[in-house]
């Protein structure tokens, strides 16, 4: 199983930062490995994804999320065994740190060499960054959903 855990600061209070990452319909606009997510219900969503140039298809469950703090899924079917973790850490008024917690399987040799060599590890940081500048150039959250999931 691979690790990844990445964190970033980003110039938003934590409330709003939290509110974009409920949106993962939002996600390949600033995630590269994700072509598109569908939100089924409130704990459910399909995701396809391109990982060390393979697809991949999933369906994940949302096991915790409490709004301002975490948001945690793992897959329950499909191609793909991952799960992950966000939590969202106040700074100040005006910004939080956001940090993301990656745990998946590589199935293919692309995949595994990938992993060893910090291939995965670098994306999502590039990824963060992405969203750092999605959240920061908008100043506010395309959507929310302030549910509790335990």
């Amino acid at each position: 199983m691979a690790r990844i855990t990445e964190s970033i600061d980003v110039d938003v209070d934590v409330t709003t930062a939290y509110d974009q990452w409920t949106q993962f319909e939002t996600f390949p606009q600033f995630l590269s490995f994700v072509e598109s997510i569908r939100q089924i219900d409130d704990e459910t969503t399909a995701w396809k994804v391109e990982i060390g140039g393979v697809q991949r298809e999933f369906t994940a469950k949302i096991t915790e999320q409490h709004p301002d703090e975490r948001v945690a899924w793992n897959s329950i079917s499909g191609d793909a065994d991952h799960a992950g973790v966000v939590t969202f850490h106040r700074l100040s008024d005006t910004s939080c740190r956001v940090t993301v917690q990656l745990d998946w399987e590589p199935t293919s040799l692309t995949e595994n060499v990938g992993a060893v060599l910090g291939f995965d590890d670098r994306a999502v940081k590039k990824d963060l960054a992405h969203f750092k500048e999605f959240i920061e150039s908008r100043g506010a959250e395309t959507g929310a959903w302030r549910g509790d999931i335990s």
